[in-house]
């Protein structure tokens, strides 16, 4: 796999009405906040073929296709993109086939040669566990076509990911990366067996969510809640992180950071590739903040126990398996 960045960028409000309010009207800022991010040394983004509402399926991946076409930067740096995306496990896609024809779709929608890592998006074993080898040949197939530089997943436990790494070392195939939700809202043992499993097979972690969907930015209040869906949840949470959040603010303030910064770089520090979402050049800008430094040892056991003293968590995704 290309050396990518300490950091990526998520790209899955880039099409998305319901919950991060999407208008067509922010792709010019959007694009300017892809070539600052490349103009600064992050070359990871994560999309998936279902990012987008309804008529914007695919919305994601087509803006990162086009912004990276109209790069005005250093070709090199251009050619060093890394784009993970993901493949979701929909009912129909049933047969490998299928899966290899989804991935087509998505080198259409980016009008691009190969995907720097191509990912199931989720796991089907709680619900559909014949459909899962049907997907992981798909894999093995889109990796021997050479439709993908490098295979990952996404939302799989600890004991699913054994099984599907050994699956693909049997075919030849390296299981480069493991997206988890990963932040100081998701720290369960869930999470660091995951790490720890991942650390011992040499498969790269990817923090998605690491800002906790914005609740980890110190931007919200239990009586300044956003709108739509985000908002049902953060009223169940935000209560509850009353110690993480002063601890967060504490060191943001002694390091002179901002809280996300700190939140993110928890993250790198515990050897994971967070990828917060960007929808503006000003939060991109604050985001870059979170790299070329890092938390001592002292400050990250601060964090990890006020975390562990705020009752509430982060709902874990419903397609995360064991």
């Amino acid at each position: 796999m290309a050396k990518v960045s300490p950091m990526g960028f998520g790209t899955w409000a880039w099409g998305n009405q319901l919950l991060w309010g999407y208008q067509d009207s922010m792709d010019s800022e959007l694009q300017r906040t892809f070539n600052l991010a490349v103009e600064n040394g992050i070359n990871l983004f994560d999309t998936a073929d279902s990012y987008g509402t309804g008529r914007l399926n695919g919305q994601s991946e087509k803006l990162l296709g086009k912004f990276i076409r109209e790069f005005p930067g250093d070709k090199q740096v251009k050619n060093d993109i890394v784009i993970a995306t993901k493949f979701a496990a929909y009912p129909w896609r049933l047969t490998p086939g299928q899966f290899v024809n989804a991935c087509k779709s998505s080198l259409d929608r980016m009008q691009i040669e190969q995907i720097g890592i191509g990912q199931l998006h989720w796991s089907t074993a709680n619900y559909a566990p014949l459909q899962e080898r049907a997907l992981w040949d798909g894999l093995v197939a889109m990796y021997e076509k050479g439709l993908v530089r490098a295979v990952g997943v996404s939302n799989y436990g600890p004991k699913q990911l054994l099984k599907i790494h050994k699956y693909l070392d049997d075919r030849g195939v390296p299981l480069r990366s493991a997206q988890v939700q990963f932040s100081l809202l998701s720290m369960g043992n869930d999470q660091l067996e995951m790490k720890n499993v991942c650390d011992s097979l040499g498969i790269r972690v990817i923090a998605y969510s690491p800002l906790g969907l914005g609740m980890l930015t110190g931007k919200y209040t239990p009586s300044n809640l956003p709108p739509g869906p985000r908002g049902l949840l953060f009223r169940q949470i935000l209560p509850g992180l009353e110690p993480l959040l002063t601890s967060l603010k504490e060191i943001a303030q002694r390091r002179r950071k901002t809280i996300p910064q700190i939140a993110i770089n928890w993250c790198i520090s515990k050897g994971t590739i967070p990828i917060p979402g960007v929808k503006s050049v000003k939060q991109a800008e604050e985001n870059l903040g979170a790299l070329g430094w890092q938390l001592t040892s002292d400050e990250l056991l601060q964090l990890e126990y006020a975390a562990l003293d705020s009752p509430r968590k982060m709902i874990q995704n419903v397609f995360q398996t064991k």
